[in-house]
């Protein structure tokens, strides 16, 4: 049996802008773990010209259910004007997809 979770990928500018935007998507709990992997050359359009950068890529898994929170905070924390922000669901293993969402739970306040 499969659980479904959620992947977003995003790339920032440098190590210190991926490790600042990990630790505190991580400290909100709104993913289980967060994968940099490395550093990406990109080339793209942006305002009428090709332009080219080096960047760092984070991959972040988090629940169904954090999925939009995530998409949300990765918005207004991305120092970026327009972020790259890719979403889709994947089916992870039982034991996978329960710790994701198990680490992704809103804290109870007792």
């Amino acid at each position: 049996m499969n659980v479904p979770v959620v992947l977003m990928l995003t790339t920032l500018p440098d190590a210190a802008a991926a490790d600042k935007l990990a630790k505190s998507v991580l400290e909100a709990r709104l993913a289980a773990c967060v994968t940099n992997a490395g550093a990406a050359a990109s080339q793209y359009h942006w305002k009428g010209v090709i332009e080219s950068s080096d960047e760092v890529q984070l991959l972040f898994k988090t629940s169904v259910a954090r999925s939009k929170e995530l998409q949300r905070f990765v918005t207004e924390q991305h120092p970026y004007e327009t972020p790259e922000i890719l979403v889709w669901q994947v089916d992870a293993s039982l034991g996978y997809g329960q710790w994701v969402n198990a680490e992704t739970q809103r804290p109870l306040h007792v």
